[in-house]
């Protein structure tokens, strides 16, 4: 099914260009800010995969997003720019060859401990338009398998700076499973997240894709980072110094 061309504002085309840290023939990269869906977001505002029309060449091909973001995580995202590096990275990402690396403030404080793996499982519950994630037991007939590597970065008395490695990625995985072990991500407010820390409002969602390895479609490994926004570093520099 050929889909019909988005048309984009010049402010849309310079905002989605300026978005990119890194391209090659092969595959598009780029730090996508929160706020901005991925996909299939709700009413007038273009989402990214739409936005991916500032880079069309004059046949009508374009890069395509090979996999997403929460509307609200900021970071690393990689759109293929042919058909073969599309299916070579749906291979990796199908056989868990992509490591993905995250950044999240997690409130009261640190973990216990502060190093783990949080192996968990996760069912789906839609309540009207909404979907929610929860953990379960494993033999739950809607159950999925999932498992986080988390690490203490840095920690204060009323927060802590998390790196996180999913191993699965089920929707909401790193958000369920920090709430499901007392440190919900600062900022989250569909799973218990902290609003408020050290006397500052929690801006949005904590977490941040800082980092994504894998192996190029052209042979090799590849690891691109972004470094996260100003409202994540200014939380964490109040936070932690």
């Amino acid at each position: 099914m050929t889909r019909q061309p988005v048309v984009l504002s010049p402010d849309e085309v310079a905002l989605v260009r300026s978005m990119v840290i890194y391209e090659d023939p092969s595959i598009l990269a780029l730090n996508k800010p929160a706020g901005l869906s991925s996909q299939g977001g709700r009413g007038q505002v273009h989402t990214l995969d739409e936005l991916l029309w500032a880079f069309a060449k004059s046949n009508g091909k374009r890069p395509e997003l090979v996999h997403r973001l929460d509307r609200d995580t900021s970071g690393v995202i990689v759109a293929a720019r042919t058909k073969p590096a599309a299916g070579a990275l749906g291979k990796a990402i199908m056989g868990r060859r992509v490591k993905k690396t995250y950044r999240a403030i997690v409130a009261p404080g640190a973990p216990e401990p502060p190093e783990g793996v949080i192996e968990t499982a996760l069912r789906r519950e839609e309540r009207g338009r909404e979907a929610y994630m929860r953990t379960c037991a494993l033999d739950h007939p809607d159950a999925e398998s999932a498992r986080t590597a988390y690490r203490t970065v840095k920690q204060s008395s009323p927060a802590a700076l998390l790196e996180l490695l999913p191993h699965t990625g089920r929707m909401h995985q790193l958000r369920v499973h920090l709430a499901s072990i007392g440190r919900p991500i600062a900022g989250d407010a569909r799973y218990g997240g902290a609003l408020m820390l050290a006397g500052e409002e929690v801006p949005r969602l904590m977490l941040h894709a800082l980092a994504l390895e894998f192996p190029h479609p052209d042979g090799g490994f590849r690891r691109i980072e972004a470094e996260p926004p100003a409202d994540f570093q200014q939380l964490a520099k109040v936070l932690f110094g």
